[in-house]
């Protein structure tokens, strides 16, 4: 019996108009509730200096729900309602530790409508699904099974800017360790190959935003000519939100295909600690970094490496992997972006993203073994370390260049 997760399986329904309704009635009242609780806890510190807390923001929501002008509350599941405070809560808990930016308001136009549904708000049985205030089970497409025996615990119902709608049934089941293997892989990410591995493969980069910029700038166009609250502006906007859906579809699946087959095949998995925020801020690569999307490769391979008993290792960001040479660990002064190859006067001809990858495995295989795995950096360490080239050296010693 493998490690038991909590896991979220997602799948397309189709509601009926009355389904449809409440759904979208239910999701501009937990939009409301939230809206109303993050203003009601940012006045409160702003005037008092005072933190609100769950519990507080739960009693105003029953004060909400008495006031004549919010009636309209009580027409909807209180689960959801509670669930988004319980969300709030949990913005402003990682705000506090520094993990992300002060919790934002939620837009009617550009947020994605959901609503969450605990166990007393739904029903399950024999693989039907009715919601609180429904008659009538969703009309689910089942593209997959669920886990043998699985009872979903909450159930996050969602309609995206395109007008799909989805339902994501979480539940906790084993997932089974992949058998053992020897085998380590060094990846670094680019953008003229997606990643490139130390064992000398390439992976294309699909360019999907690329693929599909002409139709999208067309149909952006359209909804720039059609005059504002008109309902031909809204069905031009849809056309545009179904092509980025598209794109984002497409983008998902190759990166789901191309980490699930890395951690299938390799034991230990070594990447770079790249900080995509800073370098989105260039304006010359932000829109092709955005569409490789390195963040959510890097997302995909830690969930799955824990999940199969696999390993992965984090190497400093500060690592001159592109500069060092692997065969004799020589730090070359500059490298350009636009060098693509280069000759150390070791007489070795390098491949830039190649020797960069063979770097990073050598760097993540000496951390692993002096710090144990799943080694991730803490800040940012001095860039001159001394050790960095001499633990390279006897890393690589038995790797042949390719």
């Amino acid at each position: 019996m493998g490690e038991v997760v909590k896991r979220a399986f997602k799948y397309r329904f189709y509601p009926t108009d009355v389904q449809a309704a409440e759904l979208s009635r239910t999701f501009g009242c937990v939009r409301l509730v939230y809206n109303k609780a993050l203003d009601a806890r940012t006045r409160a510190y702003a005037t008092h200096r005072r933190h609100t807390t769950y519990g507080q923001t739960s009693a105003m929501l029953t004060e909400w729900k008495r006031h004549p002008d919010l009636a309209f509350l009580n027409e909807v599941s209180s689960v959801p309602l509670q669930q988004t405070l319980r969300h709030l809560q949990a913005a402003f808990a990682a705000f506090f530790a520094k993990r992300v930016k002060y919790p934002r308001f939620k837009s009617k136009k550009r947020s994605r409508a959901s609503a969450e549904y605990t166990r007393s708000a739904f029903r399950w049985r024999d693989g039907h699904l009715w919601l609180a205030k429904m008659d009538e089970p969703l009309n689910i497409v089942w593209s997959r099974p669920l886990p043998s025996g699985a009872q979903p615990s909450t159930v996050t119902v969602s309609r995206d800017p395109a007008g799909r709608w989805h339902v994501a049934v979480l539940v906790e089941t084993a997932v089974d360790s992949m058998p053992q293997t020897e085998a380590a892989v060094g990846v670094d990410a680019g953008l003229t190959s997606l990643v490139t591995l130390s064992t000398g493969e390439k992976v294309t980069n699909p360019r999907h935003e690329r693929t599909d910029r002409r139709k999208l700038v067309k149909a952006q166009r359209a909804v720039s000519r059609k005059q504002k609250g008109s309902a031909n502006r809204a069905k031009a906007k849809l056309k545009v939100a179904r092509i980025h859906a598209r794109i984002a579809d497409r983008r998902r699946d190759h990166l789901h295909k191309l980490t699930t087959r890395l951690v299938r095949d390799n034991q230990t998995v070594v990447i770079e600690d790249l900080s995509v925020h800073t370098m989105m801020r260039n304006h010359c690569l932000a829109r092709a970094i955005s569409d490789a999307a390195w963040s959510a490769l890097r997302m995909m391979l830690e969930y799955k490496t824990r999940w199969y008993g696999r390993n992965l290792v984090v190497v400093d960001r500060w690592l001159p992997s592109s500069k060092l040479c692997s065969a004799c660990g020589k730090l070359a002064e500059s490298m350009p972006l636009y060098v693509r190859e280069w000759i150390c006067p070791c007489g070795a001809i390098h491949d830039r993203d190649l020797n960069a990858a063979k770097n990073i495995l050598a760097a993540g295989l000496a951390d692993s073994n002096a710090c144990g795995v799943d080694v991730r950096p803490q800040g940012n360490p001095p860039r001159g370390r001394s050790t960095v080239k001499q633990e390279l050296l006897r890393a690589t010693a038995g790797i042949p260049a390719l």
